[in-house]
């Protein structure tokens, strides 16, 4: 019972990373006053070019830059269209959405072929010295691949930027008062560019991990809905750093009893299992975990007199 639970833990949190790298991407864009609704997309595109990056290259670290590089002009639209233009930005992300679908369906069926389940080079589990070795807890959580790894520093690292630094409170000011930040001579358009190619950045790893860091392969709309589910996670977190990594985990433990209920013997409709984690975002949408404070100004386009 134990190994089953050791197993259940680390699935968990190989399934929660990407969703964790994604969201918390996002979060500093929000906390900025812009909303991305287009990260299921970006995390489309970074999965597709690090996919294939990855095969080109034969190198997973390459592919993974070559994957976070390409989405990099994709986010930097996303904020001329958002910040710049100042269109609707629920309009801009559903459409960069739709054609990340189309753009990566049809150049996978071109290049791979549309049956092609080619399997690329990825990450080989690192073992931490000792701490892989304690009882129960260590294969679970020291004895993954070192994307893993990377991930939790930059999430560590974005947790003390915006609570510990003069950017974070930059930052946080363009999402919560950008006049006053404006007349304090900061500039929110080069702030909120910045969140959002950030977004970009950290959606693209997101992608990375899931085709090269966790499976080793693309398919077809393989985020199915990731990108979503990290949008939730943000809300059901209230715009917190650390709350938005539980929401993530508690995603990642909703998706991994997919696999792990019927390895137990327990008897659950497979349809369920795939609803809940979605039951969970709805909820989390829905405003049922609580008061719920957003950024003041998140969403909306910022115009200087």
């Amino acid at each position: 019972m134990e190994e089953q639970i050791a197993l259940f833990i680390a699935s968990m949190i190989r399934l929660a990373m990407p969703l964790m790298l994604a969201s918390t991407g996002e979060l500093v864009s929000e906390r900025a006053g812009v909303l991305n609704l287009s990260l299921e997309g970006m995390m489309l595109l970074g999965a597709f070019f690090a996919s294939y990056g990855t095969y080109v290259t034969g190198s997973p670290v390459m592919g993974i830059l070559i994957g976070v590089l390409l989405v990099l002009p994709v986010a930097l639209l996303q904020a001329f269209l958002s910040v710049t233009l100042r269109a609707n930005q629920l309009v801009v992300g559903i459409g960069f959405n739709l054609i990340a679908l189309g753009v990566t369906t049809l150049s996978y069926r071109e290049i791979f072929g549309p049956l092609s389940r080619v399997s690329l080079p990825g990450f080989d589990p690192v073992h931490v010295p000792w701490l892989s070795d304690i009882p129960f807890i260590g294969t679970a959580l020291f004895s993954q691949n070192i994307l893993m790894y990377v991930g939790l520093v930059i999430i560590v690292a974005i947790w003390f930027t915006l609570t510990r630094t003069s950017i974070g409170l930059a930052i946080r000011a363009m999402g919560e008062n950008p006049r006053s930040a404006d007349q304090a001579g900061l500039s929110v358009f080069k702030y909120r560019y910045g969140a959002v190619l950030f977004t970009g950045a950290m959606a693209g790893l997101a992608g990375g991990f899931l085709s090269v860091g966790d499976i080793h392969t693309f398919t077809e709309n393989m985020t199915n809905g990731a990108g979503y589910l990290a949008l939730a996670a943000v809300i059901f977190g209230n715009w917190s750093v650390w709350k938005t990594v539980g929401a993530c985990l508690l995603f990642g433990a909703a998706t991994s009893l997919q696999f792990q209920l019927p390895g137990w013997g327990i008897d659950v409709p497979t349809a369920w299992l795939l609803m809940l984690p979605y039951i969970l975002a709805l909820v989390a949408v829905a405003g049922l975990v609580g008061r719920v404070e957003q950024p003041v100004a998140l969403s909306i386009p910022y115009r200087r007199n």
